[in-house]
């Protein structure tokens, strides 16, 4: 078994104290009773208290998460619509240019995706919102949906989908009950990869959106400009909060599948 050199302990050492190192401080820092983010006045909670009360960051909290949901759902079902146009619909006419405009998001600079859209709205007279913010999240997100379920797809055994046709089912029912239940995961995980980008957006929602809708992103990066008050450490530990919750669940549960396959595998050999 290979084991550490003291070389590698010291590197993951420094490199998770670079990452995470920061992290710390700031949550230790949101407990600070001081308004001074740099200088410690002794333990106290009242910035959560004060966060809660908030009603410009709770504001823009709720539009964060409304565009999230709606951006991330439309870009699942548009983005797979693609991948399956991409991996199934063989060579037609216009299929580079089609993939061109889809992968394009993906090494397109955000400030020039955010500022054609920009010009678009403008040009069609669309008064700029949560919709329009849910259309530029919508716009850059989908491809990557596109490629997670495009590489779902292509290792398909579409010999279960024939049989299926085989056995009287439509095109669209074999895609329903059959393609769409196999191919969930990478759907699901579609899913949630645009609504962490949509999540995390600050440069392209600043081109879509307009007076009547501020994202979190926007707000904390509004805020930050005038100095970091102790009420954006405290909401800065609550996302971290929330994002080590979900890696930790997701862990726990994608090894509990593992152990539940496993002893099935078992017990099926032994069957046999």
């Amino acid at each position: 078994m290979n084991r550490l050199s003291p070389f590698n302990v010291v590197s993951l050492t420094f490199g998770f104290a670079f990452l995470y190192l920061p992290m710390l401080i700031l949550v230790i820092f949101s407990f600070n009773a001081s308004k001074l983010v740099t200088v410690w006045a002794g333990f106290s909670t009242k910035w959560y208290g004060t966060l809660f009360q908030n009603e410009a960051f709770l504001d823009a909290a709720w539009v964060t998460l409304k565009v999230a949901v709606m951006s991330s759902t439309f870009a699942t079902v548009l983005g797979t619509m693609a991948a399956y146009v991409l991996v199934r619909g063989g060579r037609f006419m216009g299929r580079t240019l089609f993939s061109g405009m889809i992968y394009a998001p993906l090494v397109m600079p955000e400030v020039i995706t955010g500022l054609s859209l920009l010009l678009l709205f403008i040009g069609i007279g669309m008064d700029r919102g949560v919709m329009t913010i849910v259309l530029a999240h919508t716009t850059f997100s989908m491809c990557y949906v596109s490629v997670v379920v495009s590489s779902r797809l292509a290792t398909f055994d579409r010999s279960l989908e024939e049989a299926a046709l085989d056995l009287g089912a439509s095109q669209f029912d074999a895609f329903r009950l059959v393609t769409l239940p196999i191919i969930a995961p990478a759907v699901i995980s579609g899913w949630l990869l645009a609504f962490t980008l949509s999540l995390d957006d600050l440069v392209i929602a600043s081109f879509a959106t307009g007076p009547s809708a501020t994202t979190l992103p926007m707000k904390i990066w509004s805020s930050v400009r005038l100095g970091v008050s102790p009420e954006i450490n405290a909401l800065s530990s609550i996302l971290i909060g929330i994002v080590s919750v979900g890696v930790i669940t997701a862990s726990l549960m994608s090894k509990r599948h593992a152990v539940r396959v496993r002893r099935e595998e078992q017990a099926a050999q032994r069957a046999t």
